[in-house]
């Protein structure tokens, strides 16, 4: 059987897709039947629904383009809607991304120019926002805030932390359920640490995994809604981050799979000196560990991906069987992406695709009559918040970063964004302070500490296999991104950029003058 007779295949019997009720809910989902009427909602507003995942690069789905990863009931959510080519986190790490997602604001205006600590309160906050809308908001899954169970205007959370605590007493309300269902086990007995990029399968029950855990939360809020208020359910799952740690079954799934070597770029060779995983330390975000490790990483980091998809085929049905799937704005994207082994990087914190780049799909409401399907628009995670306000019927701040998207999918030829931005404080080592430039077509790079610049041209070359920079045929383009960058850091005064160039820097910095709370020395 080829690869799509056994996606086909996999969609109608519920097996591939893992679903956890059979043929019949599986034949449900792809008939797309809403089986039971919601409750009416008085005020006209669409429900919200936003799924994300932690750590998952953009081209590691199906419908963007990767040949090898099962992921139906995304790529069917997709094919509903907008699929957006050329969606960007900003500040490619866990919690400056979510402070994007959060505030709606570009990373100097909300604070944060690398991975430290969200703040406890900010002017504008997505769930308080919507609440003000009339919403009922309520979070599954993870927040990565601090402290931990801070609501920033949620109804209620129910957390997964993946093991951190940085709260007093803090224990997550997944390691509590475990604890009920697997009195004294312990959840993390694959034995895989949180930034690790070795792999393993998952050691117990898939019933425990967090992945199951927050999929059926999902659903079972969605089962007892009815309430007349519209819902914003926030739906975070901490996969396919490490531990890259799937059921057998779905491990199984890519057993014939034409996986992808690691790409290497003429620009990385410092990198690329053979390196002995075993030597190593396990989440060493460098090292040429050899294809035969990339590769079984990515298998595994795949097949995580395929057992989220399932779940994310249970809430959509969940949602069908309730009435709710037809007038709802359901978005699925992610905090950043995962290196895998590219240009011999591991992680993410850079500012190349694997890391930057995630996946941004949107499903709009069946009354919304969209007709665009696929955008090369350059959007960020700080586009999401204007959005929901936009479709909740509420007012977008003037000051607000993001852009509504609803305004380029009616609009395709009206002005947008020229091009996102990208940056993040010293991480890892000192030379890895950057800030960066992008339209999903062409990308400009310059690091701070060296004054290093890379410049890619990513219509011809998407894997970022060749630096322009150096190049006669180049020099116009550079000089034109290297104005861009000193207009968009001008804000920033004398210590970014001077004579109309962006500077070298002695000194890295994590939090802007915009950050609400006092800076506190985080390790990543």
């Amino acid at each position: 059987m080829n690869r799509r007779d056994f996606i086909e295949k996999s969609l109608l019997t519920g097996i591939a897709a893992g679903s956890m009720h059979g043929q019949a809910q599986a034949t449900s989902r792809l008939s797309g039947k809403s089986q039971q009427p919601g409750k009416p909602r008085k005020s006209g507003k669409p429900h919200i629904i936003l799924l994300m995942t932690d750590q998952h690069r953009g081209d590691a789905l199906h419908c963007t383009g990767h040949p090898s990863v099962i992921s139906p009931h995304i790529d069917s959510l997709a094919a509903d809607g907008t699929l957006f080519m050329n969606g960007y986190s900003s500040v490619p790490s866990s919690t400056p991304a979510r402070t994007g997602l959060l505030t709606g604001l570009s990373p100097w205006h909300h604070g944060m120019l690398g991975y430290g600590r969200v703040a406890s309160k900010y002017k504008y906050e997505m769930p308080q926002m919507l609440r003000e809308a009339g919403y009922y908001t309520f979070g599954i899954g993870k927040m990565h805030w601090y402290p931990q169970k801070s609501l920033h205007g949620f109804h209620a959370t129910l957390t997964d932390e993946s093991g951190r605590v940085e709260t007093p007493d803090y224990i997550s309300d997944y390691r509590a359920w475990f604890q009920l269902h697997a009195p004294g086990q312990n959840p993390d007995l694959t034995g895989i640490g949180w930034n690790e990029h070795r792999a393993g399968t998952y050691r117990l029950d898939e019933k425990l995994h967090p992945t199951t855990w927050t999929g059926q939360t999902a659903c079972e809020l969605i089962r007892n809604y009815n309430s007349e208020k519209p819902l914003f359910l926030k739906v975070s799952f901490a996969r396919p981050h490490s531990p890259y740690d799937p059921p057998q079954r779905y491990l199984d799934m890519y057993r014939d799979a034409d996986v992808p070597a690691p790409v290497v770029g003429d620009w990385c060779g410092r990198y690329g000196e053979k390196t002995d995983p075993a030597a190593a330390s396990k989440d060493a975000p460098w090292g040429n560990f050899g294809e035969a490790y990339a590769k079984n990483s990515r298998k595994h980091y795949y097949a995580n991906i395929t057992f989220i998809d399932d779940q994310i085929g249970e809430i959509i049905n969940a949602l069908k069987q309730k009435g709710m799937y037809d007038d709802a704005l359901i978005c699925f994207t992610a905090d950043h992406g995962d290196m895998l082994g590219d240009h011999h990087h591991w992680r993410k914190t850079y500012a190349y695709e694997g890391s930057a780049k995630i996946p941004y799909i949107v499903k709009w409401p069946n009354d919304n009559h969209i007709s665009v399907k696929k955008s090369d628009a350059p959007v960020e995670l700080r586009d999401f918040l204007p959005t929901f306000l936009d479709m909740a019927g509420a007012d977008v701040p003037a000051d607000m970063d993001g852009k509504s998207l609803l305004k380029l999918v009616t609009h395709p030829q009206a002005q947008w964004r020229k091009y996102i931005d990208l940056e993040h404080a010293q991480c890892y080592s000192p030379d890895n302070y950057w800030c960066a430039l992008t339209d999903g077509k062409i990308k400009y790079i310059h690091f701070f500490r060296t004054g290093e610049e890379l410049l890619f041209d990513l219509e011809k070359d998407p894997a970022e296999l060749k630096n322009c920079a150096g190049l006669r045929s180049h020099q116009r383009q550079l000089d034109m991104m290297r104005g861009e960058m000193a207009a968009h850091l001008a804000e920033r005064g004398d210590g970014f950029v001077k004579n109309g160039k962006p500077v070298t820097r002695s000194e890295s910095l994590l939090y802007s003058p915009n950050y609400p709370d006092h800076p506190l020395t985080l390790s990543l």
